[in-house]
């Protein structure tokens, strides 16, 4: 099916009202101060595990009225769904390059080498691609912000996602960890998603030398009309991130130097 050319004069009008309406309703709100409304996030899988449930459900206490529905997908998803206006804006895992939307970085995540408590590396203080390739490995699927960031860093030392003996490919971090408690094989994984399994040391995590550092960043096209709660749950989403990464022990993103 698709449009006729009288259709799509009619689409092209359709989102200029929609929009039109959702700008009179905004600033209404502005003149009110009131946040109400539906906004449609999107967030990378471990971003959406392990980060976005208390956020969102901090936000949600302080403005009850607004109403968040939450779209989940690997890191190449969510930009294609900003991109796209499907969603009001994303939260993802990996280095973003497109240069039409706009990336706030909220902090700095580390990757770890995980494994079995018994594994020849498991009490190595740190450990190098070159011991990585030696065992079988368990990776995230094509497409993930982990995987992505991962073969950007063995091309930095030299080698390519093929040296790696991978084993199996997964579409999640925690079927990566019960593949890696299991003895499948080891990965290498954010250390966000360590807490439970290092509380009950059921995994050892090993630092890589040099370290796999990442950004954790929001989202969102530069030019699209933002509605107030979408601004609201920005600047909330920011403030929490960095005050979570100073609770964790998170590095946080480099502030640029003010130009005298």
């Amino acid at each position: 099916i698709t449009l006729t050319e009288a259709g799509k004069v009619v689409y092209d009008y359709s989102g200029q009202v929609l929009e039109l309406y959702e700008r009179m309703n905004n600033d209404v709100r502005e003149m009110t101060g009131e946040v109400t409304g539906t906004l449609v996030v999107g967030a990378s899988t471990t971003v959406a595990e392990y980060m976005l449930p208390s956020l969102l459900g901090a936000f949600k206490k302080q403005y009850d009225d607004v109403n968040i529905r939450l779209q989940v997908g690997n890191t190449d998803a969510i930009v294609a769904m900003v991109e796209n206006n499907m969603i009001d804006f994303g939260l993802v895992e990996a280095p973003v390059l497109n240069k039409n939307l706009d990336v706030h970085i909220c902090r700095i995540d580390e990757m770890q080498l995980i494994c079995p408590k018994d594994h020849p590396l498991a009490k190595r203080d740190k450990v190098t691609v070159e011991d990585v390739r030696k065992y079988g490995y368990v990776s995230r699927e094509e497409g993930s912000g982990s995987r992505a960031v991962i073969d950007a860093y063995m091309r930095e030392q030299g080698m390519n996602y093929n040296d790696l003996k991978v084993v199996m490919e997964l579409g999640s971090p925690e079927a990566v960890k019960m593949a890696v408690e299991s003895d499948v094989g080891v990965a290498i994984v954010s250390r966000t998603t360590l807490a439970k399994e290092l509380k009950l040391d059921t995994l050892s995590a090993i630092p890589l030398d040099p370290p796999i550092l990442r950004p954790f960043s929001h989202i969102k096209q530069k030019h699209k009309f933002r509605h107030k709660a979408v601004g609201e749950l920005l600047e909330f989403a920011m403030g929490y991130c960095e005050e979570r990464a100073k609770e964790l022990g998170f590095r946080l993103p480099d502030k640029p130097e003010k130009k005298s």
